[in-house]
């Protein structure tokens, strides 16, 4: 067997021999390399043997093969030194290489990266290889079972033949017969004995071969017969020696030339060193001419989603992602349909290599483009508005109230193999040396241009047994686990660079008002990732301590906040902190409340009840930007009020912002029919309007009005009008106003102009 590294530079004396005749070579102060991976049998002269391009991902970031060989040394493989651990690796290894090839051929049918050309038949020449492989073995035995199935069956008939038959003279001779009616009947007759049969034998030692084939490499074969095959303990024992000991004991049972055969294929899979007769005339090859696109399909078939919309994996830009797929996001572990993007990009590098610039710079893209995408959908509704029952439109990465961007996981896979312990396990680690943060502004976890990079090296040998073998389960179950291993790797890096805080806003607080008017503090910072939609996210950069202490405490005058750890429902802590903080007056609280009566119906100039202009505007909530000319004055401090808060029907179901609040006169008339000139009044210009979450109506009566309340006391009247009890809050009592307002039947009644 000749053994070459991909990309590898030899002197050209090193491999004239063992390359002759097959390629055109890059010609480089006197070396050569190979830019191929695979398999290929050279029937030249000179050669006549197995050559083996094996992945660069075997040498180290010195140029060593399991750091200890110069791979110039391992070009003749049978003669070089080395550690027989070393050398029974290498031989597996490019079995393992040549499945996975082989796989990537037949799920990319139109590839142009394969070089194929079928495997010789075995026996039919006159020559024998100068050494065999274990591939070629292997391929020998899964071809012998295909083109030999008629063998297994004239075997198989001439087993059972005769079989069961009852020996009556034996029977006669040696058993008792009960005689019933002049009828002998014997109970106990004797059959033919069933001599030991070698053909069977050998069979059996055959197909327990293909299966062991089979469950460990994943090549698949057809084992139509019912034989009890040797496996498990039994068939390591084989492995371990008794295989060839036990074919030799049966060696010369067998005189057909297919029964030879494959007593030679079963001798040469126990025995690597025995030759077995092929056509060497011509060649044969299984070859891939870019090996970084078998690796790249390797990963993305196990960790990658499939019908991914076009602008995520194919970007508009041209851009291709390597892979990705929707799952968990970062920020609550176990809310519902909380899943964010992944974006991974393959690097299949020698061993201990680093990221290039332009490689970090091209994955930030994707996730600018990523970004632009989404919001395309839920902002622009371009080209369509969000399906919520695509996994890939129902994220929204912008949040409306704080005007923060999901994190999105952003990631490099590159190969790697233990060269100590050349291990097949499963392992998944950060590599080394971590790309940097890319920001435009420092402290702004939640901000779209503050993008996270890592980087992870997962078992090259691991990934390419799994891939090769082929099995759907194992391959569906390793999916799950190295995306749940991404995604807590990410967290921990986050919990590493930054603190996390929950946020609720006070009850006199507004969520969305406060954001908008605290801008440039909160922006980037801030994020709602919570079920509950008024729970907010904090993330503040550890770097930063000084600049974090300020923001807490003047959130803190305004939220509820209490430290979590990331991906932590924070309802329960933030309970918690309400029942001991209790209700407060935030400094950046709503403001107050004028109450105000509007009456249904008013006196026309007829005489005649009618149904009030100034109610049909508020019932149908459309006073905004009318001025509400009120004419009693209310008691308190007239400038603290905010909002305008009607009391219709008996019930409140919103309110309007207050845009500015001037002072007016009228003619004030009497009970008695005296007049008072120079009465004042109250002109409210009407702003904006915002619904309550319920119309309340036990408990509101008339003489609520002309009032200004707190929003605690708004809060109390809502609760009782509910039937939910008492909020113990301050300043909870809501008085009657000291001067009455007339009934329904009275002259004086507020309008709006």
């Amino acid at each position: 067997m000749k053994l070459l590294i991909e990309e590898y530079q030899y002197n050209v004396a090193d491999v004239e021999n063992v390359l002759d005749g097959l390629f055109t070579l890059q010609d480089v102060e006197q070396k050569v390399s190979v830019s191929y991976v695979g398999y290929y049998y050279n029937p030249h002269h000179k050669v006549r043997d197995v050559v083996f391009i094996l992945p660069k991902v075997l040498i180290d970031e010195q140029g060593y093969v399991f750091g200890e060989y110069e791979p110039k040394d391992l070009i003749h493989l049978d003669d070089a030194k080395m550690d027989e651990k070393h050398r029974k690796f290498l031989y597996e290894f490019a079995v393992w290489i040549h499945r996975a090839i082989v796989v990537y051929n037949d799920s990319h049918e139109k590839n142009e990266i394969v070089l194929h050309r079928q495997i010789q038949d075995e026996g039919k020449g006159s020559h024998k290889k100068k050494s065999n492989t274990l591939l070629d073995v292997i391929l020998s035995l899964i071809r012998f079972n295909k083109e030999n199935q008629q063998f297994f069956t004239f075997i198989l008939k001439n087993l059972h033949s005769g079989f069961n038959k009852i020996n009556w003279g034996k029977t006669i001779a040696r058993t008792t017969a009960i005689v019933q009616d002049s009828s002998p009947t014997y109970l106990n007759p004797i059959n033919k004995k069933r001599q030991v049969n070698f053909d069977e034998e050998l069979i059996v030692i055959f197909f327990s071969i293909l299966q062991y084939i089979s469950d460990t490499y994943g090549f698949r074969s057809n084992i139509n017969f019912g034989f009890k095959l040797i496996t498990g303990a039994k068939f390591k024992r084989y492995l371990d020696g008794f295989g060839r000991t036990r074919l030799r004991q049966i060696k010369y049972k067998y005189f057909s030339d297919t029964a030879v055969k494959l007593w030679d294929l079963c001798y040469a899979f126990f025995d690597k060193t025995y030759k077995i007769r092929v056509n060497t005339s011509q060649s044969e090859y299984l070859l891939v001419k870019s090996f970084h696109i078998v690796f790249e399909a390797m990963i993305d078939e196990l960790i990658g989603d499939t019908d991914i919309p076009r602008g995520l994996k194919e970007q508009d830009d041209g851009k291709l992602v390597d892979h990705f797929y929707t799952y968990d996001g970062l920020l609550i572990d176990d809310k519902a349909d909380d899943d964010i993007y992944y974006i991974g990009d393959s690097k299949y590098y020698k061993i201990g290599n680093s990221l290039g610039k332009e490689s970090i710079y091209k994955q930030r893209t994707y996730a600018r483009n990523v970004i632009q995408w989404n919001l395309d959908i839920w902002l622009n509704g371009k080209p369509h508005k969000p399906n919520m029952a695509d996994p890939f439109e129902r994220i929204q990465l912008f949040d409306e109230v704080t005007e923060g961007y999901n994190v999105i996981p952003n990631f490099f896979i590159s190969a790697s193999i233990d060269k100590k312990t050349l291990s097949y396990e499963d392992y998944t680690e950060p590599h080394p040396n971590q790309p940097p943060v890319s920001r435009q502004f420092k402290n702004r976890l939640y901000d779209r241009d503050t993008l996270l990079l890592s980087h992870y090296d997962v078992n090259f040998l691991f990934v390419l047994a799994l891939y090769a073998r082929n099995n759907a389960g194992a391959k569906a179950a390793w999916r799950h686990s190295v995306r749940d291993k991404f995604r807590r790797a990410v967290q921990d890096m986050l919990k590493e660079k930054f603190e996390f805080y929950a946020l609720a806003a006070h009850p006199d607080v507004d969520a969305s008002t406060y954001f908008k008017a605290h801008f440039q503090e909160t922006l980037g910072k801030t994020f709602r990732p919570y079920e509950n939609q008024n729970l907010f996210s904090l993330a503040l950069d550890k770097s930063y301590p000084e600049d974090n202490e300020r923001l807490l405490s003047s959130l803190g005058e305004n939220f509820y906040v209490v430290p979590v750890e990331l991906g932590e429902d924070p309802s329960d802590h933030l309970e918690t902190e309400r029942a001991v903080k209790g209700s407060v007056e935030s400094t950046c609280g709503m403001g107050k409340f004028l109450t105000c009566l509007v009456r249904k119906e008013e006196m026309g100039e007829d005489g005649r009840k009618n149904i009030a202009k100034l109610y049909q505007l508020f019932y149908n909530h459309e006073a905004e930007g009318a001025t509400y000319v009120m004419l009693n004055m209310p008691s308190g401090d007239i400038s603290e009020a905010k909002y305008l808060l009607p009391i219709i029907d008996n019930s409140i179901d919103g309110y309007y912002d207050i845009e500015r609040i001037s002072f007016g006169t009228r003619t004030k008339e009497t009970k008695d029919g005296l007049s008072i000139p120079n009465y004042p009044t109250l002109r409210i210009k009407i702003g904006s309007y915002h619904l309550l979450e319920h119309r309340y109506t036990e408990g509101i009566v008339p003489r609520m009005a002309n009032q200004i309340w707190s929003y605690n006391q708004l809060r109390n009247i809502m609760v009782k009008s509910n039937g939910y009890g008492e909020f113990e809050l301050e300043e909870s009592t809501v008085e009657e106003p000291e001067m009455s307002y007339l009934s329904s039947s009275g002259s004086e009644n507020d309008y709006t102009e």
